[in-house]
């Protein structure tokens, strides 16, 4: 009687680093609605990771988004503020770039009042790199579909997170932070930034997806209204 294990995919640096930034993208589009950073109707619904998912139609929106995920995949211990204002996109294939070269520590979407300024919450992916692949080009074996079940159990975490987290009862706007190492050179459209921290936060630690190559881990810390 035949044996039977189960299939593999090839995962390579460049690969991984696509699926990472690709996802990036997505959860940030579901947090910007789920949190109601943006109108409901500014939002149309595509299918992704076997779930539907909704993206932005606000071009603003869609082009700063975009310039995230290109930047992505090229690395600093700096903390990078992506200009809030995308006169000057930037594509997550620079994330990609910062990805690749094993140099991107993690990736802040931050919601602060619009009013204030102040950071209300912060969505905190951060990235662990096999340096042995960054170094040496290996590859890694893992199935799309582990890959995808472990996206999806993210997003309907976030897609939840009204459940969890408080409500914002005020305009929101959002910004995204880049922890890269101190090498990496700043792109036109990134600025060096504070942290943007939440003194005292409330936090809750989400899922976990993994290629073999970058692990991401998800937390979202929040504003505790009762220290007010």
């Amino acid at each position: 009687m035949g044996s039977r294990t189960a299939s593999k995919d090839i995962i390579t640096l460049r690969g991984s680093a696509a699926i990472v930034c690709e996802f990036f993208g997505y959860a940030a589009n579901s947090i910007l609605y789920n949190r109601g950073i943006y109108p409901e109707e500014s939002f149309v619904k595509v299918k992704k990771y076997g779930l539907p998912m909704l993206l932005t139609q606000d071009e603003g929106v869609k082009s700063f988004l975009a310039g995230l995920t290109s930047q992505l995949t090229g690395t600093h211990l700096k903390v990078l503020c992506l200009f809030d204002l995308p006169s000057y996109p930037f594509h997550l294939n620079a994330s990609q770039e910062w990805m690749e070269a094993g140099k991107l520590q993690r990736v802040v979407l931050v919601i602060m009042s619009r009013t204030t300024m102040e950071v209300l919450e912060r969505w905190n992916f951060s990235i662990q790199t096999d340096a042995e692949v960054v170094e040496k080009g290996l590859i890694k074996e893992k199935s799309d579909k582990e890959i995808m079940r472990e996206i999806q159990a993210i997003m309907r975490q976030i897609a939840s997170s009204i459940t969890y987290l408080p409500c914002l009862d005020e305009p929101c706007v959002f910004d995204v932070l880049a922890y890269t190492d101190m090498d990496v050179a700043i792109p036109f459209s990134w600025i060096e930034s504070d942290a943007k921290l939440i003194e005292n936060p409330q936090m809750v630690k989400l899922h976990s997806f993994d290629t073999k190559i970058h692990k991401v881990d998800t937390l979202v810390s929040y504003k505790n209204d009762e220290q007010d």
